[in-house]
């Protein structure tokens, strides 16, 4: 009581507080040293729980992406390699239907006699009449081997497309190329089975090949320049995606000097390949078997000549490009020479140049096409020289690949 009375009597005695001026500079206050109590929060279920990591973000220089390109890429050279060799032992006919899904071969003797007298029915049995099944087994595994390689490739690159696009590994600037490169690996099939249809109703060959039973050479060329613009679109597309070392100063003046001869060389590859599609095409490897000439009879005191007379026989005059023997073995020949020419020129002008400025990728490769180029020309003299052996054929197929990669 007497405590309470007292702390009553002391508020009420005390003099009233003055509010103390404010500093117009604040006092320093030392960190509180105080800790007070903050409630738990609530937890959750989703915090215990391990978080998914985010997909990685689409980089031009995602290595994974780029080996994919280039992977795809080497399965589509070595198609084009089967394809040569299918070709090379004249099997391309030995399949007379195309399914989409394809399906398995023939498992057992009747199986492979139905095939086999099915494929009786059709115009190059009757150039083939000596043929027994044993050998119609294999030409008919290299032409099943070639399309189930196809289809291959299309899960190859189909499959982890889907991947990367869902995964947001793609860049904007690749999408709309993957997906051009799918429908050009779609389109090959068909147009695969529109080349073989050539060959088993002679109605759509040309006149001059209703003798010798084989498929057309515009279609075949067809089927072979998209494989080849498929391979140069997968590297080229792998290439960017990996990027590299950028040429500077020097070197990116001497890139600039460079830049129109080597696409210039690059176009003229892609046409003399084109043009070899067409000698595949009408056996014109198979004649004019001498080099340098076209014609050498000295040996029987005739004349050499480098320009065949009957160059120009057929009318209409475009024609004779791709149906007539000499004039289609004439055109791959000088436009060989000029891609020797361009290639070797090439690296002749960068070596000339700031060569040791520019990036070591791109010495790298003009090197190589040099070389290659070389080697691609001797390979074309000694497959016509020996009368087109199926070795050095397919060795020079491969090689076209090789110079376009360069």
């Amino acid at each position: 009581m007497m405590r309470t009375a007292l702390r009553r009597g002391l508020v009420r005695t005390a003099p009233p507080r003055t509010p103390a001026p404010r500093p117009l500079v604040r006092a320093y206050r030392p960190p509180s040293t105080s800790f007070t109590r903050t409630p738990p929060a609530r937890r959750s279920l989703s915090l215990a729980l391990p978080k998914a990591a985010a997909p990685p973000a689409a980089v031009a220089g995602d290595k994974a992406v780029a080996y994919w390109l280039f992977g795809c890429g080497g399965l589509v050279a070595g198609m084009v390699s089967v394809g040569g060799l299918t070709r090379l032992t004249r099997s391309g006919l030995s399949m007379t239907d195309w399914k989409l899904q394809g399906g398995l071969p023939p498992t057992n003797r009747a199986e492979w006699e139905r095939e086999f007298a099915r494929y009786k029915l059709y115009p190059e049995w009757q150039q083939r009449k000596s043929m027994t099944l044993d050998e119609f087994k294999y030409i008919y595994a290299w032409e099943y081997g070639h399309r189930m390689l196809g289809r291959v490739v299309g899960l190859a690159f189909g499959l982890p497309l889907a991947y990367f696009w869902t995964r947001g590994r793609l860049t904007p600037w690749l999408k709309p190329r993957a997906m051009a490169l799918l429908g050009l690996g779609g389109a090959q099939g068909l147009i695969g089975w529109w080349m073989v249809r050539s060959g088993l109703n002679t109605d759509l060959l040309p006149d001059r090949q209703k003798q010798d039973v084989r498929v057309s050479p515009y279609r075949l060329a067809t089927h072979l320049t998209m494989a080849f613009i498929t391979y140069s679109g997968l590297v080229w597309c792998g290439l960017e995606q990996l990027g590299g070392q950028q040429a500077i100063g020097a070197g990116l003046q001497h890139a600039a000097k460079l830049t129109p001869v080597a696409r210039g060389a690059a176009c003229l590859t892609l046409v003399t390949a084109i043009s070899g599609a067409f000698v595949a095409g009408n056996d014109a490897g198979m004649a004019f078997n001498v080099w340098p000439y076209m014609i050498d009879d000295r040996d029987i005191d005739g004349e050499a000549l480098f320009v065949p007379p009957d160059l120009l026989e057929l009318q209409p005059l475009w024609r004779n490009m791709f149906e007539n023997t000499a004039c289609v073995q004439f055109d791959h020949r000088m436009l060989a020479y000029a891609t020797a020419l361009s290639g070797t020129g090439l690296f002749a002008l960068a070596r000339s140049g700031a060569w040791h400025a520019l990036p070591i990728a791109t010495r790298r490769f003009v090197a190589a096409g040099a070389l290659a180029v070389v080697g691609q020309a001797s390979l074309g003299v000694a497959t016509l020289l020996y009368v087109v052996p199926i070795e050095l054929a397919a060795a020079h197929q491969a090689g076209a690949i090789a110079l376009l990669t360069c």
